[in-house]
């Protein structure tokens, strides 16, 4: 995989208000990078764009 430097991330809409937040990366090719936002230069879990659609599937909805 390429570098993440020119990641643009965003807290999940998922995350809620509970500081427990998610950041996703969508706009860099071919991957989708998420993150946990209290460990921004942490570990970064990627997935290409067919398996996150396939995980966001299955979220429950609100």
């Amino acid at each position: 995989m390429d570098s993440l430097t020119d990641a643009k991330w965003r807290k999940s809409s998922r995350s809620g208000n509970s500081g427990n937040c998610v950041e996703v990366a969508t706009n860099l090719p071919d991957v989708i990078a998420v993150r946990d936002s209290k460990d921004a230069t942490g570990s970064v879990l990627t997935f290409a764009p067919a398996q996150w659609a396939t995980f966001t599937a299955h979220l429950p909805t609100r």
